[in-house]
């Protein structure tokens, strides 16, 4: 194991920094776990990556609320519905394959990220409201769609967070950024609850992977929060072409 930490403690640094960031480390991280953990089922190497995660996001959590208040009225509805969700899309695996859905995730990215593309002041300013009923109703309906998404399919979640956070609920880029962090953690720990009792987490990687996350996010979320709404939202883009075109690829290349 020894080996492998060398090769995947700065992987996991790095995908630390940009999931406190703006989300999507999963692009990274994920292809370096299935090339480094060969021996590694599927579920093993989701056990390593959720439960590093989770550390990560548990400190950028951290370090976005000691520097902004975050809405934990429409946070807690949504979380909830979050954690239902992903578990719910973790079981679901096991009955149907995720395959048949990239189509679909495909036009609701070229979507969203067309939507943003020509419309340069979304998200530049929070104009954000105290939560009503039907914002509460709105969160937790988000919640448990994403949740599934991120327990069925996973890449990109942190994305559509961030974008309908923005859309819905008028954050800006930094705030909708914050917020995302809070229901991806959500949706890791609902992961674990299945993969923990199934023994799928090799501790002696994962809670190192966490360290080196948790760093990671300390840097991630400080340069976000410096770098404001303009800079998070290149990024955003950024990601979301690259989160584009690796469903487009799969997809092409499970048709040929």
């Amino acid at each position: 194991m020894t080996h492998e930490l060398l090769i995947l403690l700065p992987i996991s640094f790095i995908t630390g920094a940009i999931n406190a960031a703006i989300g999507g480390g999963g692009l990274i991280g994920i292809p370096a776990f299935y090339s480094v953990l060969t021996s590694f089922s599927p579920a093993q190497i989701m056990g390593v990556d959720k439960f590093s995660s989770v550390m990560g996001h548990a400190m950028s959590i951290r370090q976005y609320a000691a520097k902004m208040d975050l809405p934990w009225r429409l946070m807690l509805p949504t979380v909830i519905t979050a954690f239902a969700g992903s578990y719910l899309g973790v079981r679901m695996l096991d009955l149907m394959p995720s395959q048949w859905m990239r189509p679909v995730i495909i036009v609701v990215l070229a979507i969203m990220l067309v939507y943003t593309w020509f419309r340069p002041q979304l998200g530049h300013l929070d104009t954000s409201r105290t939560p009503t009923r039907a914002d509460l109703i709105k969160g937790a309906a988000l919640g448990l769609a994403l949740g599934f998404y991120d327990g069925f399919i996973g890449p990109g979640t942190g994305s559509f967070l961030l974008f309908l956070f923005v859309r819905f609920f008028h954050f800006d880029f930094l705030r909708a950024t914050a917020c995302a962090k809070v229901v991806n953690f959500g949706t890791n720990a609902a992961t674990l609850v299945f993969l923990v009792p199934a023994g799928m987490v090799a501790y002696e990687l994962a809670v190192p992977l966490g360290v080196a996350a948790i760093c990671g996010s300390v840097v991630g979320s400080r340069l976000a929060m410096r770098g404001g709404n303009q800079w998070i939202r290149r990024l955003f883009l950024i990601l979301a072409v690259s989160l584009l075109a690796k469903l487009a690829w799969e997809t092409l290349r499970g048709w040929m």
